[in-house]
């Protein structure tokens, strides 16, 4: 069984993985900007420059309320905090259209960690581009979220639908099925859970987060 300190490492591995590239990129940049003389060729390493900065700064803010603690918000977070970061990170696939149906202006941190992390999910599986809807509603003192990615392919590997529904045993823990693990722990401790349901061009990602005490209303 996976302790909490291998899952947090697992998860600052993945942090790590996905942050090597752009912030590589910048170092690349930054040396061929010392180097190159010519003007067109220092406007376009700016670029590159600005461009890399942008998901750098994108990425490290999902990061933050999707795995870390969020802090500078209160006990909720507006949406439109989360709809930006999933916005900007699928800003650059022109081929994903995203669709948002969520009625609330703001959500418990907690459901806000678990939409994140689902929409990421559903975002990874649309590697031929497609749809991704996402919504969240307040029902009967519980949160309901849910994550469709519609596509022509969908790329979804089912160890990270085993791991959202907390099947432990089935699933060996690593950076790529941490996130899932890390979410469906969070369900279970609130009282809540997970599920998927996956086609041939569909993947439905599906959560019931109780609000915390004090907070339904």
């Amino acid at each position: 069984m996976t302790s909490q300190t291998d899952l947090a490492a697992l998860l600052c591995s993945r942090l790590c993985h996905d942050m090597l590239s752009p912030v590589g990129a910048l170092s690349n940049g930054l040396e061929l900007l010392a180097d190159e003389q010519d003007p067109e060729m220092r406007k376009r390493c700016i670029e590159l420059l600005e461009q890399s900065a942008k998901i750098s700064t994108d990425k490290l803010k999902f990061f933050r309320l999707a795995f870390g603690a969020a802090g500078g918000f209160g006990e909720n977070v507006p949406v439109e905090e989360a709809r930006d970061v999933i916005d900007a990170l699928a800003g650059d696939n022109k081929r994903v259209e995203i669709n948002w149906a969520v009625g609330e202006s703001s959500l418990p941190k907690p459901a806000v960690k678990v939409l994140l992390n689902l929409a990421q999910i559903a975002l990874d599986a649309l590697v031929r581009g497609g749809t991704l809807d996402i919504g969240a509603e307040k029902r009967e003192g519980n949160v309901e979220i849910v994550a469709r990615a519609r596509g022509a392919k969908i790329a979804f590997d089912e160890t990270i639908g085993h791991a959202l529904q907390g099947d432990i045993a089935a699933v060996e823990v690593t950076s790529r099925t941490a996130a899932a693990h890390m979410i469906a722990l969070l369900a279970e401790e609130l009282g809540g859970g997970l599920q998927y349901a996956l086609t041939d061009d569909a993947l439905v990602l599906g959560a019931i987060i109780p609000e915390p005490e004090g907070m339904i209303g």
